[in-house]
């Protein structure tokens, strides 16, 4: 195997020492066109276009002699270390660092990236990157072929974002455009380029100072404590599909996540979409009253997280939406539910007031390809001043799990 492996980031500006003292020992250089083609690779050298890092890194690894990787950027930070150092090769690494392309993105733009999040897109998975775009303000995204700025702005449709477009850093091809989301898709990007994301609505007070961990927007690294939050978080009382005991339950059983869609169907307050959205992930509501929407759009900004909202009657409303993850569902019916179904999501919620009702939703779930579980959720709400009971809800919770294909 190779006595030694070093992996060196290149951001355009010099080599350092360390990088081109192991560049000049090195018997087998593995880069992209533009790093074999560095004056500092011995011209003695093995060189490997690196396209597969798996497949480079088993001829490294039976190689004798010193080896030496170049990348672009940090290697470290979603780069070649992580595949370089698999436990299947066997080869010991060191890593000679350079400014990393996302740094090198927000040192352009002048902005700070403490409080951003960054994803990596590809074409087959594009939609989660996206998903990630329209539940947060700021975002890097690391593109790649087919995966694009004009991909991106595609997939956002309707949310609107301001897009920083770097291409080629740190080459002389560099260039740093900035534009809206609507005019990405009309232009034709070079790779490799970083995209940052920024736009959606600023929620509850201004941000002040500095935050304490990555990835948090500054001013509101938590919101409130906990989820299943009570009415009063949501303006008061709220309809008997949005108890909090309901709610909760629907939640625990949807599961949302960074990188899901949810589709909220009859928002209501928009209580369920907003709890949703702070556990990080993209929601549509829905709701065919322009007050219910209204509601939900003010409840949104008041708790700090983005969500679309969508004026419209479903399940009409719904052939136009981005496909989703999980979907719950507040009202509608049958109809509804079989028009769910038909785009797949991995788990649907909804709720009945009675058993029969209960049982023509379970059927359509079952018919559409889910596994169907049902429980009739009971609670009481007591008024503790007097511990006598202020308010009883009886609900049917019906969740469908979809069943894999064969």
């Amino acid at each position: 195997m190779a006595d030694r492996v070093t992996v060196i980031g290149w951001d355009g500006s010099p080599l350092t020492a360390a990088a081109r003292s192991a560049l000049g020992a090195a018997t087998l250089v593995a880069g992209a066109a533009h790093h074999l083609a560095l004056p500092e690779v011995p011209p003695h050298a093995e060189r490997i276009r690196l396209g597969s890092v798996t497949l480079a890194a088993r001829r490294i690894a039976q190689h004798r002699g010193t080896a030496v990787v170049l990348a672009d950027g940090d290697p470290g930070f979603f780069g070649v270390v992580r595949t370089l150092r698999a436990p299947e090769h066997g080869l010991e690494v060191e890593v000679v660092p350079a400014v990393s392309s996302v740094a090198a993105a927000f040192a352009r733009a002048g902005m700070p990236w403490d409080d951003a999040q960054i994803v990596v897109a590809h074409s087959r998975d594009l939609r989660r990157a996206v998903n990630v775009c329209r539940a947060h303000t700021k975002v890097a995204v690391l593109t790649s072929p087919g995966a694009g700025p004009a991909e991106l702005a595609l997939l956002l449709g309707g949310v609107h974002r301001t897009f920083v477009i770097c291409e080629e850093l740190g080459t002389e091809r560099e260039q740093v455009t900035v534009l809206t989301s609507d005019k990405a898709a009309d232009h034709v990007w070079r790779d490799p380029n970083v995209v940052i994301v920024v736009g959606g609505s600023p929620g509850g007070a201004a941000a002040q100072g500095t935050g304490w961990i990555a990835g948090h927007e500054v001013g509101h690294p938590t919101g409130p404590r906990g989820w299943g939050l009570p009415n009063r978080a949501y303006g008061g009382a709220l309809a008997e599909g949005e108890t909090v005991q309901l709610r909760t339950a629907q939640l625990a059983r949807l599961g949302p996540r960074v990188g899901d869609l949810v589709w909220d169907i009859g928002t209501g307050s928009g209580a369920a979409a907003v709890e949703a959205a702070r556990f990080g992930a993209a929601v549509i509501a829905v709701d065919a009253d322009p007050d219910a929407c209204g509601r939900t759009a003010a409840v949104a900004r008041r708790h700090g997280v983005q969500l679309q909202v969508v004026h419209g009657r479903a399940p009409q409303i719904l052939e136009d939406l981005p496909e989703p993850d999980v979907v719950r569902i507040g009202g509608g019916g049958v109809e509804v539910v079989t028009a769910c179904a038909a785009r797949r999501p991995e788990r649907i919620v909804t709720h009945a007031a009675t058993r029969d009702e209960a049982e023509l939703l379970g059927r359509a779930l079952a018919d559409g390809g889910y596994d169907v579980e049902c429980a009739l959720l009971q609670s009481v709400d007591l008024d503790t001043s007097v511990w006598v009971e202020r308010e009883r809800s009886v609900v049917f919770l019906l969740s469908g799990y979809r069943v894999p294909h064969p």
